[in-house]
């Protein structure tokens, strides 16, 4: 079943690798918004007002958790999430996903720690392939007219 969620997965990132290929033109909220992977990011985003800082100047690195990374997460955990009441601790947890800059996947070196927009600090390892805290990057260094987007496996959270 794993195999099989898995091989579907790198098929769809195959297929929107193509409508990355404008993305100079566009900034990191626009090539999100123009991927079926990122709905639930895009959801989080707009839910937490973080749209229009996502659309500025930059850089910014975006290390972008898929829908299926959300939907890894406990049961409801989205959903109270998303709720206004809960607004502080989703803008935390986006904003640990975003360090300041321009970090290109050449730029990782193992061991690493960037400090995030939140202010907290992630880790890289880069043995086995780029990992960013407890998340491994599947797919890195869409360019985009504000940053890069760095796609990952799972949803990393502050603290852990």
């Amino acid at each position: 079943m794993f195999r099989k969620f898995a091989l579907g997965t790198v098929a769809s990132f195959a297929v929107a690798t193509a409508a990355f290929a404008d993305g100079h033109s566009k900034d990191i909220v626009d090539i999100a918004s123009g991927n079926d992977n990122f709905d639930t990011l895009v959801a989080a985003v707009s839910a937490a007002d973080l749209v229009e800082t996502l659309k500025g100047d930059g850089p910014f690195t975006v290390f972008a958790p898929t829908d299926a990374a959300f939907e890894a997460l406990p049961e409801g955990t989205v959903e109270e999430l998303l709720k206004p009441e809960n607004k502080e601790q989703l803008v935390s947890i986006l904003t640990y996903h975003v360090v300041p800059g321009k970090v290109m996947s050449s730029d990782l070196t193992d061991g690493m720690k960037a400090a995030t927009v939140q202010g907290a600090e992630i880790t890289v390892d880069i043995d086995g392939g780029a990992m960013v805290d407890e998340a491994k990057v599947i797919q890195a260094d869409i360019e985009a007219a504000n940053g890069i987007i760095h796609v990952i496996d799972k949803v990393i959270m502050p603290g852990s």
